[in-house]
């Protein structure tokens, strides 16, 4: 008797550990897929075409991914999206959707990288970053939960070209407190609550 219940114990803990390592591996299995679609979103950015329907990146795909605003930031979604939440996450939806525009045109335009995280990551060689989160040295990691998911979604649709560009296509950017010797050189394209968007006068990007 005492051996069966062993048995019975057994065999249960044995049923929950494969059901826990299958949804762990569905878990990763998804957000690989995630990865890779945003691959694909952003090559399709990079070429000028919409990207494929079944290439898509969906909602649920997109919150699947670096939840925490943990993870290293080596795919196309996940550098956007951290971009988008610490450069704009104390702000409204539509400096988030500006911020992601001036990613988003930065990408493959002539001087500058021509990958998402390439964009992000630029100038951190020289301590000179694009975007001050990356040579900040203050934590990278997404805090409000509620804000990363919102920087997420906008990610997706940025990636997935279905967001309007309300820059007109700015390249640059700063908060309207700063006021950066660089700006006098280039046009001003918009002004979005607390943020002054620009492009550079001439037809190349400094």
């Amino acid at each position: 008797m005492v051996r069966l219940r062993v048995l019975t114990a057994a065999c249960v803990f044995a049923f929950f550990l494969v059901v826990g390592l299958a949804s762990a591996d569905d878990e990763a299995n998804k957000e690989q897929a995630a990865k890779s679609k945003a691959a694909v979103a952003e090559k399709a950015v990079v070429e000028g075409t919409k990207t494929p329907p079944s290439e898509t990146i969906t909602k649920t795909e997109a919150q699947a991914v670096d939840p925490r605003g943990k993870e290293p930031l080596d795919d196309a979604i996940t550098c956007l999206a951290r971009t988008i939440y610490l450069e704009a996450r104390n702000a409204a939806v539509a400096v988030m959707e500006a911020v992601a525009s001036v990613v988003m045109n930065r990408l493959g335009h002539e001087g500058f990288p021509d990958t998402v995280c390439g964009i992000v990551k630029q100038g951190q060689e020289q301590n000179a970053c694009q975007f001050s989160w990356w040579c900040s040295k203050r934590p990278d990691s997404a805090q409000d939960e509620k804000s990363y998911a919102v920087a997420k979604e906008i990610a997706r649709k940025a990636l997935n070209r279905e967001l309007r560009d309300p820059t007109g296509g700015a390249l640059y950017f700063h908060d309207k407190r700063s006021n950066p010797e660089w700006a006098k050189k280039f046009i001003r394209t918009a002004t979005i609550e607390d943020m002054e968007f620009y492009k550079p006068g001439e037809s190349k990007a400094k």
